[in-house]
C-alpha cells in the first residue's frame, strides 16, 4: 500500500505539471483570485476549497461514474455537461451580484451566518474535478480497469485519492499564485466590484472554451514534456506490480520485471497455463494443447486480435518461423483475445485465419483468461518459452523479427544441440517508421466529441462536419447512427479524416459500398459484404498528410482506423 500511494501520488504531481491542466488554470487563477472580503493574499480558505472540491469530484467520478451513468440510463457525458452548467452559475453569480447572493446564501447559513468565502470556492472546485481530463497512463488505466469491472476495494480508492492529491499540488500553487498576483494590485482593493465580474467572466469564457473543445488545439500543440517523467514513475516494475494488485492482475513473479524486448535471453519464470480458452483452432481435431504438454518443444504465444493491422503485420514472420522451424522443435500458438464484440464470433475468427493464411494453432480466449495469466495488456505481445516450460523473452508490439528470430535458434539449439537449423527467414519488415495517426476508434466508448462534434449514441442522428478538420481527427456527416463500438451509415453518410500515414485501414462491417477520395480526387471504392474485417483504403508509396473522405452507403457500419 504505501508503494501505490507513492506511485500514485507521483504520478498525479506530474500530471498536475503536464499540458493537460491547461483548460483548468484559468479557472483556478480566477478563483484565486476572486475577492471574498478579507485578505486575500494571505487566506488560504478560497484556494483549499475550490482544490479540494476538485479532488473530491474527480476521485468520485474516476471510480464510480461510468456505473453511476449506465445504472441511471444517463448519456456518458452528462457530468461533464453538470460541471459545464455548474461553471456557468458560479461565473454568472459573479457577473450579476443579484445572482451571487441568491447562491451564497445556502453557505452562509452552513457557516452559522457567518461571512464564508470558502463555499462557492468549493462548489467551484466540485464542478472542476468534473472536467479534468487528465493525461492517460498506467494509473489512470489500473483505475479504469476496475471500475470498469466494478472491482472497486480498498486499493482502488487509495491509487485514485493518492492520484487525485498528487495533482493537487501543483493545482493549489496556480490558485495561489493568482490570488497573490491579483491581491498585490490596487484595484482589487479599490474595484472590488469589477473584479468579481471580470472573474466571471473569465470563468464563463473558460466554460464556453471547453465546452466547444476550444482548448483541445493548444494542448495538442504543447509537446509533451512531461512523458518521460511520467512513464519513469508509472511503468517502472515496482509500480507495474503494485498496479497490477489494484487490478487484481498482480505480477510478483519475475514474468512482471521482464522487460520488453530486452536484448538478451532472461528468466521471467515459469509459463502460466492457458486457461479458460473456448476452442482451439488447426490442432488435431481440435483437441487443446497445455503448456505442460509442450514441454521439450520451444513455444512462441502470440496475443493477437483478427482486425488489428498491427497484429497483421507480424503474421508473416510468425507463418515464416512456423515453416522454418516447426519440423526442429519451435510451436507457435495464437491466443485470439477479442477486442470487438465480433471479435468473439468463432466462425469469424475461423474465416479470418482461412484469409490471412494462419496455420498454426489457434486458441480462442473470448473470457481473456489467458491474457489475464499472462498479465497482458498489448495487442500483438509476443511470450517466447524455453523447452523447460520457462519464459525466456517478451515482446509487445510490432518489429524487433530479427532479434526474435535469433532468440527462437539459441533455444531450439540449446533443446537439441545436434539440430540442423535452416538459414534465417528473409521476410520483409513492415513496421511504419514514420510518424502515424494513432488508431482511432469509431465507437463512443473509446472515442468522445470527433473533431469538437457532440455525439447522439444509439440513435440515428444528422452531422454535419466543420469546414476545417485538425491534424490526427475525424468527423461525421450526414446520417449515423453511433453505437458502443462501431458507427453505422444512414442516408448522404460521410466521415472526413485528417492523416499522417503510407497505408490507412479501416474495419467495416454489414453490405455496401465505400467511395474513397484522397484530398479531393476519388481513388477507389470499396465493396462491403459479410461479417466485419479489416479493409485498405489507402496505398501510397510514402508517407503523406493528406485529408481522406469516405462516401458511405448506408447499412456499412466502421469500427476503427488503423495505420501503417
Amino acid at each position: 500500500m504505501p508503494v501505490l500511494i507513492i506511485i500514485g501520488f507521483l504520478g498525479g504531481l506530474a500530471t498536475g505539471i503536464s499540458p493537460c491542466i491547461i483548460p483548468v488554470v484559468p479557472v483556478l487563477f480566477a478563483a484565486g483570485a476572486a475577492p471574498g472580503g478579507q485578505d486575500d493574499r494571505h487566506h488560504l480558505g478560497r484556494p483549499l476549497a475550490v482544490v479540494g472540491g476538485l479532488v473530491v469530484s474527480f476521485s468520485a467520478f474516476t471510480l464510480i461514474g461510468t456505473s453511476l451513468l449506465s445504472l441511471l440510463g444517463l448519456p456518458q457525458d452528462f457530468f461533464r455537461d453538470v460541471g459545464l452548467a455548474i461553471l456557468g452559475v458560479v461565473a454568472l453569480g459573479l457577473i450579476v451580484p443579484s445572482v451571487g447572493d441568491i447562491l451564497g446564501r445556502p453557505f452562509v447559513r452552513l457557516a452559522w451566518g457567518r461571512q464564508h468565502t470558502g463555499g462557492g470556492g468549493l462548489v467551484l472546485g466540485l464542478s472542476l474535478g468534473l472536467l479534468f481530463v487528465p493525461c492517460a497512463g498506467p494509473v489512470l488505466a489500473a483505475i479504469a480497469v476496475v471500475s470498469a469491472n466494478h472491482r472497486i476495494g480498498l486499493s482502488a480508492v487509495t491509487l485514485t485519492v493518492a492520484f487525485a492529491l498528487g495533482v493537487a499540488v501543483p493545482l493549489l500553487a496556480f490558485a495561489m499564485a493568482g490570488q497573490r498576483l491579483v491581491g498585490r494590485m490596487k484595484i482589487v482593493r479599490t474595484r472590488t466590484a469589477l473584479v468579481r465580474k471580470g472573474v466571471g467572466v473569465v470563468l464563463l469564457v473558460t466554460a464556453l472554451a471547453i465546452g466547444f473543445n476550444l482548448t483541445s488545439g493548444l494542448q495538442r500543440a504543447l509537446p509533451g514534456y512531461t512523458d518521460a517523467l511520467q512513464s519513469h514513475i508509472e511503468s517502472n516494475s515496482a509500480a507495474k506490480t503494485a498496479l497490477g494488485g489494484v487490478t487484481g492482475e498482480s505480477g510478483t513473479g519475475a514474468l512482471a520485471a521482464c522487460a520488453d524486448a530486452y536484448p538478451t535471453l532472461e528468466h521471467c519464470g515459469s509459463a502460466p497455463a492457458f486457461t479458460g480458452i473456448d476452442r482451439w483452432l488447426n490442432t488435431p481435431n481440435g483437441r487443446p494443447l497445455s503448456i505442460v504438454g509442450l514441454k521439450g518443444k520451444v513455444v512462441l504465444v502470440d496475443f493477437w486480435t483478427y482486425s488489428c493491422i498491427n497484429c497483421q503485420r507480424t503474421l508473416p514472420h510468425l507463418e515464416a518461423w512456423n515453416r522454418a522451424y516447426g519440423a526442429d522443435g519451435l510451436t507457435i500458438v495464437g491466443v485470439h483475445t477479442p477486442e470487438f464484440a465480433f471479435e468473439h464470433v468463432t466462425s469469424n475468427i475461423t474465416l479470418a485465419a482461412q484469409q490471412l493464411g494462419v496455420t498454426y494453432p489457434i486458441a480462442f480466449d473470448n473470457q481473456y483468461s489467458t491474457w489475464n495469466a499472462y498479465q497482458n495488456q498489448y495487442w500483438p505481445a509476443e511470450y517466447l518459452i524455453d523447452a523447460t516450460g520457462t519464459i525466456r523473452h517478451v515482446d509487445f508490439g510490432e518489429g524487433q523479427y530479427n532479434q526474435t528470430e535469433g532468440f527462437i535458434r539459441q533455444l531450439l539449439t540449446a533443446a537439441n544441440p545436434t539440430v540442423q537449423l535452416p538459414t534465417a527467414t528473409n521476410v520483409a519488415n513492415s513496421t511504419p517508421t514514420e510518424p502515424t495517426t494513432p488508431e482511432s476508434y469509431l465507437g463512443f466508448q473509446h472515442a468522445q466529441n470527433p473533431a469538437g462534434q457532440t455525439i447522439q449514441q444509439d440513435q440515428m442522428a444528422l452531422y454535419s462536419a466543420p469546414t476545417s478538420i485538425p491534424q490526427d481527427e475525424h468527423a461525421y456527416d450526414g446520417n449515423w447512427a453511433i453505437r458502443s463500438e462501431s458507427s453505422t451509415a444512414g442516408s448522404g453518410a460521410s466521415i472526413e479524416l485528417r492523416y499522417q500515414a503510407k497505408e490507412v485501414y479501416l474495419v467495416l462491417g454489414g453490405t455496401g459500398t465505400v467511395s474513397v477520395s484522397v484530398n479531393g480526387t476519388v481513388t477507389k471504392s470499396v465493396v462491403v459484404s459479410g461479417e466485419p474485417k479489416l479493409y485498405q483504403l489507402v496505398a501510397a508509396s510514402s508517407s503523406q498528410r493528406a485529408l481522406l473522405l469516405l462516401s458511405v452507403t448506408p447499412g456499412v457500419a466502421a469500427y476503427d482506423f488503423t495505420f501503417g
